[in-house]
């Protein structure tokens, strides 16, 4: 009797570790024995905002003085949207400028190949994220985030400053030049232009 017990508890225990391992693996399991996957399986990009540069908000405090009154950002794009803004101006012999450009990305699903669960959108963006060159941001930051900056001029008065944050299906990346600028302040600029963005293209 004890060892019929002892039987018992095993296959108590085996059923489960196997119910555990199919709630991990969850819809995949169809996707893992070899059933072909469909369009319908795998997720589309959603649609970003029609206003989501206007969403992101003045940017003339990124632009030479020659700005006046507030600046919003041009847009194109849906699934990928482009806000766009450049000013430059001439005071007192010194030449200014900026050009501002941030791209946000929503990214779909995509085919694994034979046998495997799609990609999620989410899985999408973060191998983007990952395969990027830029290098990696080490201070607290509430997204994965990258940045890269390049200084030019001969006295290194002029920075182009790249930044790239994930957040979810969401991509942003941050290009920011200008002329004269410290690069730490172009980078926080950056920094918080990027996560205004990933804000306000929340689902």
């Amino acid at each position: 009797m004890v060892r019929v017990a002892g039987m018992g508890s095993r296959l108590v225990r085996g059923t489960a570790i196997g119910c555990g391992v199919a709630a991990l693996v969850g819809g995949g399991v169809g996707f893992a024995v070899g059933e072909p996957v469909t369009p319908k399986d795998i997720l589309p990009a959603r649609a970003l905002p029609a206003d989501l540069c206007a969403r992101i908000g003045d940017v003339a405090n990124l632009l030479p003085k020659a700005s006046s009154g507030p600046v919003t950002m041009t847009q194109s794009g849906t699934s990928t949207v482009s806000c766009t803004a450049a000013a430059s101006g001439q005071k007192i012999r010194a030449y200014t400028s900026a050009s501002l450009k941030v791209t946000i990305t929503a990214y779909g699903g995509l085919d694994a190949g034979a046998g495997n669960a799609p990609f999620s959108p989410t899985q999408v963006a973060e191998r983007t994220f990952s395969r990027s060159t830029m290098t990696k941001y080490e201070e607290a930051r509430p997204y994965p985030t990258k940045v890269s900056r390049t200084a030019s001029g001969l006295a290194g008065e002029s920075w182009a400053v790249h930044t790239l944050v994930q957040r979810a299906d969401i991509v942003v990346l941050v290009d920011y030049k200008a002329n004269p600028v410290d690069a730490d302040t172009a980078q926080k600029a950056a920094l918080a232009l990027a996560d205004r963005a990933i804000w306000e293209s929340k689902q």
